[in-house]
């Protein structure tokens, strides 16, 4: 009994060890990567402008002409339709196209 007792406690540091490496591996794998991207998402957000060409989220392409804090009006082919900021997903302006072939 006394030698089961002695290897389990020797295992309890590795097990322990491998909780953190665990954990390290998820956080620089999944986390960090995310919390890039959302801050990347929120910047964009902030610097879109009137007469931006954009795409929101559901697919929709047109160009905003309205912007207030939370929303934003964007005139399509078929009219205006007003949007939240987080509902647009890509701009399609010249300037942008020039910096992604940079990349």
């Amino acid at each position: 009994m006394n030698t089961i007792l002695l290897q389990a406690g020797g295992s309890g540091m590795q097990s322990a060890i491998m909780l953190v490496l665990m954990f390290a591996v998820i956080y620089f794998f999944m986390i960090r990567p995310q919390v890039k991207k959302s801050k990347a998402e929120k910047k964009f957000q902030g610097d879109i402008n009137k007469g931006d060409k954009v795409v929101t989220t559901s697919g929709i392409h047109g160009k905003i002409s309205e912007l207030n804090d939370a929303t934003c009006v964007i005139e399509t082919g078929a009219g205006r339709i007003k949007f939240e900021r987080s509902a647009i997903s890509q701009e399609l302006t010249a300037a942008s196209y020039s910096t992604e072939e940079k990349k």
